[in-house]
């Protein structure tokens, strides 16, 4: 998209009000990975050098629509997704990295960015917290519909829309070596926790205390968790630490593209222990009018698949593939943007 001809807006949009120069410096000057809380730690285990690959592309007749985007490998990707289809569709665009929810919540409610792509269950907690207070009683759910339904009800005063949901999800996940599982028929954290083994887990240092972290996974699954090593999530000291023996298991997520790498295979959440943190954009209500914005959206969201963003991040990761290009081919080869 760095070099693509802009082309005016097919139709009119509102235009969201300008950001004052000191919030622009804010946004521009806070960067750091944010994947959710629900992922254990901000950010997916996934080192970028992103937010630049995209450029505004302002000016023609059209408004520039603004997507938010945090600094990690996925972050990026999915804001490439987005301005890189809303582009081909005649929209200006620009993505615009911000540090966290904190800050681009309120960003996205004044309509200093337009869209968001969002992780459903993590985003419906944060407006819960943010209404209801630290210790307000969870909304989300392993259940995308209701938790879609209690996150509209969140953020309909606050003037967002909330667009549908996909069947791309990143949510925490649990690895062991491809040998392991093998050697003991292990295809599900049920098979885990039947076999009474031992288990050492690398994870996020408050994954002791984390419902969908050690005390799930004894709670639900009935797996002996001996030692947490915090060596983070999905990080490749975790990773490493499973390839290598030192723990048996290691806390990752769904869309982690470079498990093979480590000779590491998922086991099956088959109980629903996470939250569905599947990938959907929010939008402000003024740039939801416009139904062609939503159009092109939904049809993306449609189309990603978690396997998709596990290959995506595979790019970005491990083959240092721009994000920007990635987001690029994989919209021309799906169809959904002109080569």
């Amino acid at each position: 998209m760095d070099n693509q001809t802009v082309k005016s807006a097919r139709t009119t949009l509102r235009r969201a009000p300008l950001a004052t120069a000191a919030t622009a410096l804010t946004l521009a000057l806070a960067l750091t990975a944010c994947g959710g809380e629900s992922l254990e730690e901000t950010g997916s285990g996934s080192d970028t050098d992103a937010g630049s690959d995209s450029t505004e592309t302002g000016g023609g007749d059209g408004e520039t629509l603004v997507i938010g985007s945090a600094d990690f490998t996925e972050a990026t990707i999915t804001a490439e997704l987005y301005a890189q289809i809303l582009a081909d569709a005649g929209f200006d665009t620009e993505i615009q990295t911000v540090r966290g929810r904190e800050l681009y919540a309120p960003a996205l409610e004044s309509g200093e960015i337009n869209i968001v792509p969002e992780y459903l269950a993590t985003t419906a907690e944060y407006f819960n917290r943010d209404e209801n207070g630290a210790d307000a009683e969870p909304v989300a759910s392993s259940d995308p519909e209701a938790t879609r339904d209690a996150l509209i009800e969140l953020v309909e005063p606050r003037g967002l829309t909330v667009l549908d949901y996909g069947d791309a999800v990143n949510q925490n996940a649990f690895a062991v070596t491809e040998g392991f599982a093998e050697e003991n028929g292990f295809t599900t954290l049920t098979d885990l926790g039947k076999s009474g083994l031992p288990i050492r887990l690398a994870a996020g240092e408050d994954c002791v205390e984390r419902p969908f972290c050690q005390p799930g996974l004894e709670e639900v699954y009935g797996i002996d968790i001996t030692e947490v090593d915090p060596k983070g999530v999905g990080t490749a000291q975790t990773k490493q630490s499973v390839q290598n023996g030192t723990n048996e298991l290691a806390l990752v997520t769904t869309t982690d593209g470079t498990l093979a790498d480590f000779g590491l295979v998922l086991l099956e959440d088959n109980q629903n222990l996470q939250q569905a943190d599947n990938i959907l954009p929010v939008l402000n209500d003024a740039t939801a009018e416009n139904q062609e914005v939503v159009d092109v959206l939904n049809e993306l969201t449609s189309t990603l698949t978690t396997e998709d963003l596990v290959e995506l991040n595979r790019q970005v990761d491990a083959e240092r593939v721009r994000a920007v290009d990635a987001a690029r081919d994989y919209l021309v080869d799906k169809g959904l943007i002109e080569g």
